[in-house]
């Protein structure tokens, strides 16, 4: 699509994500939002009437009027969906992760490929203000450490933590590193769910680069901080207040010696504090998707690449439930 004409575009699923989703098309300037469909009909009708929207019966009757649509229905249901929607010409942004299995991210990506379709993955940390004020000081990690911690709640438990919560980081980190995936390590443990509920993993990769994440819904706390070390300083960063740090020697300081004498950090260290511009990462990822269909240049978050971070992640859940079983045997 490109031009000036507003892009139809609809939301399938409405829960607690997809609802977000409705509400920032809904205001959006360049889309016309056609409307939502939930399998739920009472919980459409209630989006649809807060929202001023139209509730449609079925998929099918959304599809003939979009051309691009969000899909936010549970994971399992993810390839039937959208299959529906490519083999009626429409445009996805389908929700993280992008399919159950890599072979039903296969079948998507395939079938969108041969209509000529985008395909986007709704990764939407990518998207995160204090990710995008780092951006121009990153230089590739050797080392990234990240944690992502969220009190126990019932949305998502029907998948191991390491698919709810720890892809996002998975995605973060396999953008960041801009390396190949030597090997996975990984231990998890179900404490709340019979799936593992608190998983830690470690990846190598080409060039002896290495990240560390870890990934928990039995915290008290909620937590979303991610560090990136390299050669040319340190970066901070929370995704919950959108904010960071980047420290790095200062213009001139050399590294200590060993042995030699110690001088302040203020004296050679200098700290660059990092501030998002405060704009909501969904609207940045909606806007970003609806441009890519428009024609106009964007950067997404390819199928491509949702369908990488879902080949590393479903590795750490084999990896997580091999151990777990271990321990139980």
């Amino acid at each position: 699509m490109s031009g000036g004409a507003a892009l139809p575009i609809g939301v399938i699923g409405v829960g607690s994500l997809g609802f977000h989703h409705a509400r920032i098309l809904r205001d959006m300037k360049g889309t016309e939002m056609v409307g939502v469909y939930d399998a739920n009909p009472t919980r459409a009708a209630e989006v649809a009437a807060q929202l001023g929207v139209t509730a449609f019966a079925s998929v099918e009757a959304l599809l003939t009027v979009a051309e691009a649509a969000v899909v936010a229905v549970p994971t399992t249901v993810h390839e039937r969906v959208a299959l529906q929607a490519i083999e009626r010409g429409v445009h996805l942004l389908i929700e993280k992760p992008l399919a159950s299995t890599l072979e039903e991210a296969d079948r998507i990506l395939q079938a969108a490929g041969s209509q000529g379709l985008l395909i986007a993955t709704g990764h939407v940390e990518r998207y995160n203000s204090a990710l995008r004020a780092a951006e121009q000081y990153l230089d590739r990690p050797l080392f990234i450490e990240s944690h992502r911690l969220a009190p126990f709640g019932p949305r998502g438990t029907d998948v191991a933590v390491v698919l709810d919560l720890m892809i996002h980081d998975i995605d973060l980190v396999l953008s960041v590193a801009g390396r190949e995936v030597l090997h996975v390590d990984a231990v998890g443990v179900p404490v709340l769910t019979p799936m593992v509920d608190i998983a830690n993993a470690r990846i190598r990769f080409e060039g002896g680069a290495a990240a560390n994440i870890t990934a928990s819904r039995v915290s008290r706390e909620r937590m979303r901080k991610i560090r990136f070390f390299q050669r040319s300083g340190y970066i901070s960063l929370d995704f919950e207040t959108g904010t960071g740090e980047y420290l790095r020697l200062r213009r001139g300081a050399k590294p200590l010696e060993l042995g030699g004498p110690i001088a302040s950090l203020e004296d050679i260290v200098e700290r660059i504090e990092l501030h998002g511009d405060g704009r909501e990462p969904l609207r940045c990822e909606l806007e970003a998707f609806v441009s890519a269909v428009r024609g106009e240049p964007a950067l997404i978050v390819s199928g491509q690449d949702g369908r990488r971070a879902l080949a590393v992640a479903l590795d750490i859940v084999q990896r997580t439930e091999n151990v777990a079983d271990s321990h139980t045997a």
